[in-house]
C-alpha cells in the first residue's frame, strides 16, 4: 500500500505534502494495532477509501489561507487530516466525543509534523469557536447534523464558495435531502476519482449565508 494513488489525482504536491502522505499508512496500522480507528479489512485499502476519500472535498473546494475548517465525527481524523495536509495555511479544528479517537489523531499529526490542527474531546454544540466550514464524514443524517452546527459559522467569507457545510456522503441522498429541507449541491466523487468505490460517493455542499 502506498500513496501513488494520491499522487495521481493531485500531481502538484509539495515535497512535504508528498512526505506526509506516504507516512500515513504505517502510522495508522500502528496505530490501529492499539486503538481500532479503522476496520480491519479497510487498513489495506487506507489510501483509497479514507485518504482519497476524505480529498474528495478539495476537488470541490480549495480552501484559501486563513480558512477555519472544523471537521465533526472526525474518527481517526477523516476527512481532517488528509484536508489540513491539503491546506497547510488552512486552520483545521478536529472533534470527537470518542476520545481514544483524538488520541489517534493528535499522535497522527505530531507524528508527522502537522501544525494547522487542533482536535478536541467534544461534540461539536460544546465549542466555543466559529469556523467558515464545516466537513464531516457521513456521522449522521443531514437534518441533525444542521443542527449540531449551523450556529458555528464566521459571518465574513472569503472563499470561493460562501461559507457552509461540506459533507461525505455515498448511497441514495433524496430521501435525506428533502428532509433536511436546505438549499444545496451535489457533487459526485465519480466524475473525480476512477475507482468502483466512488461511484455512489458524494460531497454535499450546503451554503449557511
Amino acid at each position: 500500500m502506498n500513496a501513488d494513488i494520491i499522487f495521481k489525482y493531485f500531481p502538484n504536491l509539495s515535497v512535504e505534502q508528498k512526505s506526509q502522505f506516504e507516512a500515513l499508512y504505517d502510522l495508522y496500522q500502528d496505530w490501529n494495532s492499539q486503538i481500532n480507528v479503522i476496520s480491519r479489512k479497510d487498513i489495506d485499502e487506507l489510501y483509497v477509501r479514507h485518504v482519497l476519500h476524505s480529498l474528495g472535498i478539495a476537488k470541490v473546494m480549495e480552501f484559501k489561507p486563513g480558512t477555519k475548517v472544523l471537521d465533526v465525527g472526525t474518527g481517526g481524523g477523516f476527512p481532517g487530516i488528509p484536508m489540513a495536509i491539503m491546506f497547510p495555511e488552512a486552520e483545521f479544528t478536529l472533534v470527537d466525543s470518542i476520545g481514544k479517537k483524538i488520541k489517534v489523531v493528535n499522535g497522527v499529526s505530531e507524528s508527522i509534523g502537522l501544525t494547522n490542527v487542533q482536535a478536541y474531546h467534544s461534540r461539536a454544540e460544546q465549542l466555543e469557536y466559529d469556523f467558515h466550514f464545516v466537513i464531516s464524514r457521513a456521522v449522521t443524517r443531514l437534518k441533525p447534523f444542521y443542527q449540531w452546527v449551523k450556529n458555528k459559522f464566521i459571518s465574513e467569507s472569503f472563499n470561493d464558495l460562501p461559507n457552509g457545510i461540506l459533507y461525505l456522503k455515498g448511497g441514495d441522498l433524496a430521501e435525506e435531502l428533502k428532509e433536511a429541507k436546505k438549499k444545496h449541491k451535489l457533487h459526485n466523487l465519480s466524475d473525480y476519482f476512477s475507482e468502483d468505490f466512488f461511484e455512489t460517493k458524494k460531497v454535499v455542499y450546503v451554503p449557511v449565508s
